[in-house]
């Protein structure tokens, strides 16, 4: 595994586990917002329950006799020891005291805090014209029993939360089943399996992700399946010209016996002649890879086609003239802009293999024309020959790798049957199409291929 691999899995993110901790940091999130929010409320409500409780035992003090007020408020210490209590009378006479009461002596009216030796007390006072009751209650116990009270208001909302918790924690990893059974079948595979993933039961999100998965699939298998095919019919192709050759190496080495002086040269022509069909396949083979790799991954360019069309009738002029064969540019061009969009390489290689086909298989004498036309927004490349044609039924046929149709196969000189297929690969490409008709002017074949003006072609080639 590369570096980059590595890397990738390293920070690699398990979509169950961030959606789980989103979720449930989300959930903690709001149950501690709610839980702070209760304790609280509570406290406060806890601290005003206590300040009335303050209040009504001063109010139920203030009325009877001294011993009976004493009586009362050492019964309400014994069932609240937190609690003191000091009574006087309307001289200022002290009535009742709680045992080990540490208050001072006075107090203002109302509600108080009152801070005696290190201790803090919160104090109510209410006089009336017979007496005046002073209640006061220890604020450490205060605040004990106020959180106590706290804790408990705010414990269902804690095991709320986490109940709540538990049930995204289940929910989540039920609805991610799917994904994960999903995943385990493409971990599951052999290498060649691209049968389709099921996906009935995948969420909406995530089935047009596994639709597109196996769409991919279809192509892959369509491609290797060519792949083979095309590997297969090479190898066939290259097979009988590679023994021809070892049969033709074998008579120059070993003559035989009624082997006369000019036969040694005729057998070397052959040898050569072998040796450059065997050279053109090979050519062809890899301009088809490149045909078929490189277009679509080029950079995209403004390409003058009239200059491609001019180098291309210029470099097989040679071939033609040995063939006597005239070879030029078509009377009919009349394209007023000939610039296209695409890889000049590419463009090249199909003019190319256009006029090499003509010139192959046009007997001599014969002529072959290239020209460039506009119709409706589109440049047209046409070449038309003097040859036999190929018949309307074998013209889509032609296009396939190492097919030749049994007009050309007849010929003298044995194509490979790969250059309209490169055609066909690079006008793909380049999103243009190709067309096989007879020629009106000369009789033979006519191959047009259409390509869209630069200002309607697509930004990537």
């Amino acid at each position: 595994m590369s570096a980059d691999a590595l890397a990738a899995t390293a920070h690699s993110h398990s979509l169950r586990s961030r959606l789980l901790w989103l979720l449930l940091a989300a959930v903690a999130l709001v149950g501690t917002f709610q839980g702070v929010g209760t304790y609280r409320a509570s406290l406060q409500q806890a601290d005003a329950i206590f300040d009335e409780h303050l209040q009504q035992m001063a109010h139920a003090m203030r009325g009877g006799r001294p011993a009976l007020l004493a009586l009362d408020a050492l019964e309400a210490l014994e069932g609240d020891i937190d609690l003191l209590v000091q009574i006087w009378g309307p001289d200022g006479a002290e009535l009742f005291r709680s045992p080990r009461s540490l208050l001072p002596p006075r107090a203002v009216l109302g509600f108080s805090d009152v801070s005696v030796q290190g201790k803090q007390f919160r104090v109510y006072t209410l006089q009336t014209p017979l007496q005046t009751v002073q209640i006061a209650q220890d604020v450490s116990a205060r605040n004990a029993r106020a959180r106590a009270l706290a804790v408990q208001a705010t414990l269902p909302a804690a095991v709320l939360a986490l109940m709540l918790m538990a049930v995204v924690w289940w929910v989540v990893s039920r609805l991610m089943r799917p994904i994960e059974r999903a995943r385990l079948q493409l971990a599951s595979r052999a290498a060649g399996d691209l049968s389709p993933l099921h996906g009935e039961d995948l969420p909406d999100e995530i089935r047009p992700l596994v639709n597109e998965l196996n769409a991919l699939f279809v192509r892959l298998e369509r491609a290797f399946q060519a792949q083979q095919q095309f590997v297969a019919h090479a190898a066939h192709e290259l097979r009988s010209p590679l023994t021809a050759l070892k049969l033709q190496a074998q008579a120059l080495r070993f003559p035989s016996d009624g082997a006369t002086p000019g036969s040694v040269p005729l057998a070397v022509d052959r040898l050569n002649q072998g040796i450059d069909r065997s050279i053109h396949l090979v050519e062809q083979l890899l301009a088809l890879a490149r045909a078929q790799a490189e277009p679509a991954a080029a950079t995209p360019s403004l390409v003058d086609l009239f200059a491609v069309v001019s180098t291309a009738i210029g470099d097989a002029q040679s071939q033609a003239h040995a063939k006597g064969l005239d070879l030029g540019l078509s009377a009919q061009s009349t394209a007023q802009t000939t610039t296209v969009q695409g890889d000049p390489t590419a463009l090249s290689l199909l003019v190319r293999n256009l006029i090499d086909n003509a010139l192959k298989y046009t007997p001599a004498p014969g002529q072959v024309d290239v020209g460039l036309t506009s119709e409706r927004g589109h440049i047209v490349l046409h070449v038309e020959d003097s040859g036999p044609g190929i018949a309307e039924a074998d013209r889509q046929r032609v296009f396939e790798r190492f097919f030749r149709a049994p007009a050309q196969a007849n010929q003298s000189f044995s194509g490979s049957g790969l250059g309209l297929a490169i055609v066909a690969a690079v006008a793909q490409a380049h999103a243009a199409t190709v067309t096989l008709g007879e020629s009106p002017q000369l009789g033979g074949l006519r191959v047009e291929v259409s390509f869209a003006a630069p200002q309607t072609v697509a930004s990537g080639v």
